[in-house]
């Protein structure tokens, strides 16, 4: 069984330790030590990585009670080594953690909810509760939870006895009856969690909820805790800069600017829509009517448009309608079975696609010269 250094001290991060085993398992190397500050996966909080010596550890997992190191490199079994973890990844996820058991418990303080799901993400903690909590109350719940860190209370954990364990108030997701680590924080939570967690709670920083959402008929709150959340504050600061700058408005004003810019983008997007309508109609009624097929360039054609200018072409000719816009094509013809022509058409204008028997679609590679040729020179054939 491994020493659990990180249940004497959560904040060790630099230790020696003799190594204890070395396995080769496809080219990873699982290693024990007789005692570790590495904490392995559990309570919602991924494992520790770091090094052992010069091994690179990725990351870390209990097994049997013993807890395995994945390395990248072999250590000689019985040699006592360097330890050291990635401590900013450890004390922020203790942040986040412990942030968590603020917000969970003052959640089943006022509203008797329980913590349902916790996810430490790459982007920020989801938290998931088993009722619903509306905005105005999250902003309170926000508001007592960093009291809660102001106030730099103690967090203390233990293994309590099992007769004190019957005794004690104590939120958990399992039925606990053995060796159950109790974490307390004063006058806020008490929980049982596996996880390190910060010594007091100014350590945390700030707690900081992002947004929440309807989840399972509770809610899931998204949140960040101490740097986390300063670096999000930062990068959301800065792009809130770089807006107001752009919209010439103070940083404050930024929602109202934006809201007035998208009603003006609106309206210009209804009016450019407008006028294009009114360009397709100018271009149809531009097409000549023609003893054999229509072909028509049009590079501001978008699907729609082109599909347009090819029924009304086709209306004017006993041949086919070509209409091309940036090497795409659409065809239409109420003669010729498109359908059935593609494949010519197709070697013969280097293009591929396909569609009905009145209408077909796809890309073309050959020039202009080359397709006006093909269709000039095959006027006759598809009327």
């Amino acid at each position: 069984m491994t020493e659990k250094l990180y249940y004497i001290d959560s904040h060790l991060h630099k230790f020696q330790a003799k190594v204890t085993g070395c396995v080769n398992e496809n080219g990873m190397f699982e290693v024990t030590l007789e005692k570790t500050a590495f904490f392995p996966e559990g309570g919602g909080q991924l494992g520790d990585s770091g090094y052992i010596g010069e091994s690179r550890v990725f990351d870390t997992q209990e097994r049997d009670g013993e807890i395995i190191h994945y390395c990248e490199k072999e250590l000689p079994v019985g040699d006592t080594v360097d330890c050291r973890l990635d401590w900013d990844i450890r004390f922020r996820r203790m942040q986040n953690h412990s942030g968590e058991h603020i917000l969970s418990g003052i959640i089943h303080e006022i509203f008797g909810y329980d913590n349902v799901g916790f996810h430490m993400g790459s982007e920020d903690i989801t938290v998931d509760y088993d009722g619903y909590i509306e905005p105005d109350d999250l902003r309170e719940i926000e508001r007592r939870a960093n009291a809660a860190v102001f106030s730099n209370v103690e967090i203390k954990t233990e293994f309590p006895s099992g007769e004190k364990l019957k005794n004690m108030n104590y939120r958990s997701k399992l039925e606990l009856t053995e060796n159950v680590r109790i974490v307390t924080v004063d006058g806020v939570d008490i929980c049982a969690c596996c996880a390190p967690h910060v010594k007091r709670t100014g350590e945390i920083g700030i707690i900081k909820l992002l947004d929440s959402i309807h989840y399972k008929g509770g809610v899931r709150i998204h949140l960040l805790c101490g740097y986390d959340a300063l670096e999000d504050y930062r990068a959301r600061y800065e792009s809130t800069k770089k807006i107001a700058a752009e919209l010439s408005v103070k940083q404050k004003e930024v929602t109202e600017a934006t809201l007035r810019k998208l009603c003006e983008f609106a309206e210009y997007r209804e009016r450019h829509a407008e006028l294009r309508r009114e360009l397709t109609e100018m271009k149809i009624n531009a097409i000549k009517p023609s003893d054999g097929n229509i072909v028509v360039f049009d590079n501001d054609a978008d699907p729609d448009t082109a599909r347009r200018i090819a029924n009304a072409g086709a209306d004017l000719c006993p041949g086919i309608c070509a209409v091309f816009s940036n090497g795409n094509y659409c065809m239409v013809s109420r003669h010729a079975d498109l359908r059935a022509k593609a494949r010519e058409i197709n070697a013969a204008i280097c293009g591929r696609g396909g569609g009905s028997s009145d209408m077909i679609r796809g890309v073309a590679a050959a020039s202009r010269a080359e397709i006006e040729k093909y269709f000039g020179e095959n006027n006759a054939k598809y009327n």
